[in-house]
């Protein structure tokens, strides 16, 4: 059994994804980020980084439990242990491998960013809305010349389109027209589309409410100085 601590973001979304993909069985233990929840100090003994995901595998290697936080080495570590959604070896695995660390290194940093200026900033700053807009108008460009190559990142579906569709299925946060890229439009369409991945993003999702906007209290956990307190 493994214990999932998430809260319904890009990255918790991944390793939903990959659980309900995987069929592996899995409890979900809520980390409301908003209420501060990520700096428990029980959550930090598992992801001292106080980030979502993190699980604790209690059949990790040789039987014995492994906790893990960052999802990009969740992802890698499940494909592993259940050998489906990487390849084992070879360049098969090197392609796929690449296009995760572009999402953890680029997809998800830089999108967080343009999320923060255009949406959450307490005040618009001109220059920061369009550094991060054009860069995410860059990083779509580069995903829509490489699906026009292949159906999926690495070629087959894997880890890679798991890590990088919970980002870009919020295009329209990111100030992007998503008809301008066909092809990551025809991708998100047939991920959205997948069974897995509709029983993925319900989770947690009656805990937020998407259309009612941060309190101070929130805006204060989320990205004022609690955030930056030594623990």
């Amino acid at each position: 059994m493994i214990d999932l601590y998430t809260w319904p973001t890009p990255n918790g979304h991944k390793i939903h994804i990959a659980l309900e993909e995987l069929g592996l069985p899995y409890t979900v233990h809520a980390v409301d980020i908003g209420e501060g929840d990520q700096f428990k100090p029980e959550f930090l003994k598992i992801s001292p980084n106080n980030r979502i995901p993190a699980i604790v595998d209690h059949d990790g290697p040789k039987g014995q439990p492994l906790a893990l936080f960052e999802s990009g080495a969740i992802l890698l570590y499940l494909a592993e242990k259940t050998g489906k959604l990487l390849a084992p070896k070879g360049n098969a695995r090197y392609h796929a491998v690449q296009w995760l660390m572009f999402q953890m290194g680029g997809i998800g940093p830089m999108l967080g960013q343009t999320h923060h200026f255009r949406t959450y900033a307490p005040e618009q700053i001109p220059y920061a809305v369009e550094r991060y807009t054009n860069e995410a108008k860059r990083l779509y460009g580069v995903v829509d010349r490489r699906l026009g190559e292949a159906e999926y990142l690495a070629g087959d579906y894997g880890i890679a389109d798991i890590a990088t569709f919970p980002w870009l299925r919020y295009w329209d946060k990111q100030g992007v027209t998503l008809s301008d890229y066909p092809n990551v439009q025809r991708w998100l369409g047939a991920i959205e589309k997948r069974p897995a991945v509709e029983r993925a993003l319900k989770i947690l999702s009656d805990r937020v409410d998407k259309q009612k906007p941060f309190t101070d209290r929130q805006r204060e956990i989320l990205f004022g100085r609690t955030q930056y307190e030594r623990r």
